[in-house]
């Protein structure tokens, strides 16, 4: 059935020889297809209309029909050029709502070497769930060889506890720890980047360890107020107990070694072991180890840091859940807080990891410990569907349908390929193999309304870029 003409807010109606019922109004071209409508935003001559207004589907468009269209206006018409009618718009690209891609967008960035990836959930409405963010698909982004690659998946999520934001973090195991200093630098400029903030921005942000606040400063580096450690042996936890210097302190036994051994919580656990050199400790054989030593019932952090100067220290890390990584913020401030308590270092010193240097100043005035250190932004990117990307290369190699017999053939299990075999209606409505895709669609459009969708598709990474250009080059537009 050919799709019927329909009118646009103007009342201006544009036939076309075959059948397709095209706009003219300014805004949009509205076709109307089987019975329903599809708005197509029209081409944009700047940069800024390249990124995501090409194609926009309204949401009055259900997803179950093929649509077989071509705006005109994509294939070289300009926004004021006369009727389609002279326009080249023969009917060659085929869309279906179901395979409109959905996209994972994300945001690199690093402290010292710690990098995460970025996730801006601030106005999603399904917190819990947010992303569709699962243990397992976390551990497949971190992946370094079959994924992005990172320490772990940061979220910036709608704040529940009074704060401006909440922040969540994922370990590149899938588990989830309570804080980490470097990852919430990190967010920080992030956000900073993302919202087009200047030196002295503070934000709240709720954390599983609490309300942490980071400031951004005039040279670009990021001061956390990171509150006080917990020095308590259940706070921490550990079944360390009390030692003279006034926290949890002990003898552990790991693989035939004994170590001396502090342990503080800045809201997630640290184990701190004083060394004569720490590049002579093998990081991976104890590292793993004091993890899961009983000691730590939640596991641990573990720092071997080297004393050059009371003000000047050097540590290698090992981070719950990541391993080694090239710094850990929490760890450098816990670091210090074992070191001055046992009468090692002074309250602010240099600590020296392998991704670069970290100061930290315990204060003695209200207890609280400062972190000041770097936070870079890599690069920004988005990671296409499975299902979309599987689509795509069918597509590529001129395939058109994957029919049950071919599937079962090479899987030894019936498939569907939803998108062109079920094309004038679905073929196993009792178990469609896409209905729980269409149901994640339907619920995230029921949920989001559509400005909302176009402003998180078109404005974050533009709004990102332009905030690092005018950061770099004291430039603005």
């Amino acid at each position: 059935m050919l799709p019927q003409p329909s009118t646009s807010a103007s009342g201006r109606r544009a036939h076309q020889g075959d059948g397709l019922a095209a706009d003219q109004d300014q805004r949009f071209d509205r076709f109307g297809l089987h019975r329903q409508e599809l708005l197509i935003h029209p081409a944009q001559p700047s940069a800024d209309g390249c990124a995501g207004h090409q194609l926009e589907a309204d949401r009055r468009l259900l997803p179950d029909p093929g649509v077989n269209l071509t705006n005109a206006r994509l294939r070289g018409v300009e926004i004021a050029a006369p009727p389609l009618r002279g326009a080249p718009h023969r009917i060659n690209a085929f869309i279906r709502l179901s395979r409109l891609p959905r996209v994972l967008q994300f945001s690199k960035y690093q402290g010292l070497g710690n990098d995460f990836l970025m996730l801006d959930g601030r106005r999603a409405a399904d917190t819990d769930f947010v992303f569709g963010l699962t243990p397992e698909l976390v551990v497949q982004l971190c992946d370094r060889r079959f994924g992005v690659g990172g320490d772990g998946v940061i979220l910036a999520l709608p704040p529940d506890h009074g704060g401006e934001l909440r922040m969540r973090i994922f370990n590149a195991d899938g588990s989830e720890p309570e804080m980490c200093g470097n990852g919430i630098r990190c967010l920080a400029r992030f956000l900073a980047d993302c919202d087009g903030d200047g030196p002295g921005r503070t934000w709240q942000i709720d954390t599983l360890a609490g309300r942490i606040v980071p400031e951004l400063l005039p040279d670009g580096t990021i001061r956390v107020d990171m509150g006080a450690p917990f020095l308590q042996s259940e706070q921490v936890p550990t079944t360390l107990a009390i030692g003279p210097a006034g926290l949890p302190q002990g003898e552990l036994e790991v693989d035939g070694e004994c170590f001396a051994v502090a342990a503080a919580g800045m809201g997630n656990p640290h184990v701190v072991i004083p060394v004569d050199a720490v590049d002579e400790i093998d990081l991976d054989r104890f590292g793993s180890r004091l993890e899961v030593h009983p000691a730590f019932p939640a596991r641990t952090n573990v720092h071997f840091v080297e004393v050059l100067a009371p003000d000047h220290l050097v540590m290698r890390v090992w981070e719950r859940g990541a391993g080694p990584t090239l710094a850990c913020g929490t760890g450098a401030c816990a670091t210090l807080v074992a070191c001055h308590s046992l009468g090692l270092s002074a309250r602010a010193a240099r600590l020296d990891l392998p991704g670069g240097p970290l100061h930290i100043h315990w204060e003695a005035s209200s207890g609280k410990v400062f972190m000041d250190g770097p936070a870079e932004h890599v690069f920004d990117g988005v990671i296409p569907d499975r299902e979309a990307v599987a689509a795509a290369r069918l597509e590529a190699a001129g395939t058109t349908a994957v029919t049950p017999e071919v599937a079962s053939a090479t899987t030894g299990a019936p498939e569907i390929d939803c998108a062109t075999v079920c094309a004038n209606g679905c073929i196993r409505p009792d178990n469609c193999p896409s209905a729980e895709a269409r149901a994640r669609v339907a619920a995230l459009l029921d949920s989001t309304s559509l400005d909302a969708l176009v402003s998180i598709a078109t404005n974050s990474l533009e709004s990102r870029t332009r905030a690092r250009f005018e950061r770099d080059t004291g430039l603005s537009g």
